[in-house]
């Protein structure tokens, strides 16, 4: 169910494209970050399956049309700032085009026990 008290419009006032970060239903995994305009909102809305805009391509992107790794909607919410989304999903197969289940595989920092003293 939509929230009424949200206008979809002030989502994009400051930007046209804005953050959609994607996390797992099940468990809460973040599996990608990638960026969302007034319309593939919309799409996603009406769908159910996730729309992105690619950035690099200019153009809508369907999570899993051409790989058949979809993402089908459960909730949507908003930032404090209304300008960053969280989307909750049924991953269907990888989120990431490298073939691992999330984007977020690579380690920058870990903090070590030794660090804590």
């Amino acid at each position: 169910m939509l929230n009424k008290n949200i206008n979809i419009d002030d989502l994009f006032i400051k930007n046209e494209l804005i953050p959609a970060i994607a996390v797992d239903f099940v468990n809460g995994e973040v599996l990608m970050l990638a960026y969302m305009d007034k319309e593939a909102l919309l799409r996603t809305l009406r769908d159910k399956k996730v729309w992105y805009y690619s950035r690099s391509r200019e153009e809508y992107w369907n999570k899993g049309s051409t790989s058949g790794h979809w993402q089908i909607l459960k909730s949507i919410d908003v930032d404090c700032d209304n300008d960053t989304l969280l989307l909750t999903v049924e991953q269907i197969g990888t989120a990431c085009h490298t073939g691992n289940r999330s984007c977020f595989f690579t380690r920058l920092y870990e903090q070590k026990e030794e660090e804590n003293e």
